[in-house]
């Protein structure tokens, strides 16, 4: 559709994420500061997880379609505030925005510092202003990005494969790290 309708869903979807961040914040911080055992199991679970998506993504490396990504087809224009609604929708109901940012910005709280709402909040608009910018970043390059990637099926599968390799890499080290709260 464009990089402008690009923009549009990514702003959305970044809205998204913020409701994920408030509400991981909020009711996290409290298990957070509570319960070292739940704690424990969330970070574990989280760690899973983030393996099997990285499982995933690698065993599925080689699914980049290269003949649909070269064609590029033209489209009927979509209206902004679709965009911006489709985006949203995609980003408040990512259960792997739960999952991760539940697994991941516990381990960067200093519970002796108290406050661990705020420190759950201030780390999530963190994230939140990272993935903005990043995504941003995404829609602007996109279509040179996927010209290049489909010039190539061995680069989406390399794709697929670091991407996959990574997620495994943080789901391990999430899983044996001991940051006890």
């Amino acid at each position: 559709y464009g990089r402008v309708v690009a923009l549009a869903t990514v702003v959305g979807n970044s809205i998204g994420l913020l409701v994920i961040v408030a509400l991981v914040a909020l009711g996290l911080g409290i298990v957070v500061q509570e319960s070292i055992e739940i704690y424990t199991v969330l970070k574990l679970l989280g760690a899973v997880y983030l393996v099997w998506l990285g499982v995933q993504a690698f065993r599925h490396r080689h699914d980049f379609d290269v003949d649909r990504a070269a064609s590029g087809s033209s489209r009927t224009p979509m209206p902004l505030g679709r965009a911006v609604r489709q985006g949203f929708v995609v980003g408040v109901t990512n259960p792997k925005a739960f999952m991760i940012l539940g697994a991941v910005l516990p381990q960067f709280v200093d519970r002796g510092a108290g406050h661990v709402q705020v420190q759950m909040l201030l780390l999530g608009l963190l994230a939140f202003t990272i993935g903005l910018v990043s995504d941003s970043v995404w829609a602007v390059i996109a279509r040179q990005v996927r010209t290049w990637l489909a010039r190539s099926r061995r680069r989406g599968a390399a794709v697929g494969a670091v991407g996959g390799m990574s997620m495994i890499g943080l789901g391990v080290s999430l899983a044996v790290v001991d940051e006890s709260p």
